[in-house]
C-alpha cells in the first residue's frame, strides 16, 4: 500500500504541474480570434502601464485596420467628449500594433522610422 500511495502521490503532484503547462500549449495551438487579439492587447497595455501617464485608458478607442490570415492590425485613438475633452470632431492615432494570431506577439509601429518593431512594454514611447 507504501508504495501505491506514493506512486498516486507523485503523479497527482506532478499532473498538478503539467497541467498549466499543457493548458498553455493548447490555447497557443489555436489562432487567436480578433476578440482574443484585442482583448490581449488590451491587458498588455493596462499591466504595463504605457499610457498611464499620457492618457486614460477610458478615453481610448480600439480599431481593426487590417485582417490577415497572420495577424490583426489595431489603431488606437483618443476620445474626445465632455469626459474627456478634446475636439469631438478630431480623433488623433495613439498607436498601432499587430497582434499575431499563432504566436500572440504584439508588435507596434514606429510612425518615425515607418517600420513595424517588438512591443517593448513600458519602454513604448
Amino acid at each position: 500500500m507504501t508504495r501505491l500511495f506514493r506512486f498516486n502521490a507523485i503523479a497527482t503532484v506532478a499532473l498538478a504541474l503539467i497541467s498549466p503547462v499543457l493548458a498553455e500549449t493548447a490555447s497557443r495551438s489555436r489562432p487567436l480570434n480578433e476578440d482574443a487579439a484585442l482583448d490581449l492587447l488590451q491587458r498588455t497595455l493596462k499591466r504595463d502601464g504605457v499610457y498611464e501617464k499620457r492618457i486614460s485608458l477610458d478615453c481610448v478607442e480600439y480599431g481593426t485596420e487590417e485582417t490577415t490570415n497572420s495577424y490583426f492590425a489595431f489603431v488606437l485613438r483618443e476620445i474626445h467628449n465632455a469626459k474627456c475633452g478634446g475636439d469631438p470632431v478630431m480623433s488623433h492615432v495613439l498607436d498601432r500594433f499587430r497582434v499575431y494570431r499563432r504566436s500572440g506577439k504584439i508588435e507596434q509601429y514606429e510612425a518615425a522610422q515607418d517600420k513595424w518593431h517588438a512591443y517593448k512594454g513600458v519602454h513604448t514611447k
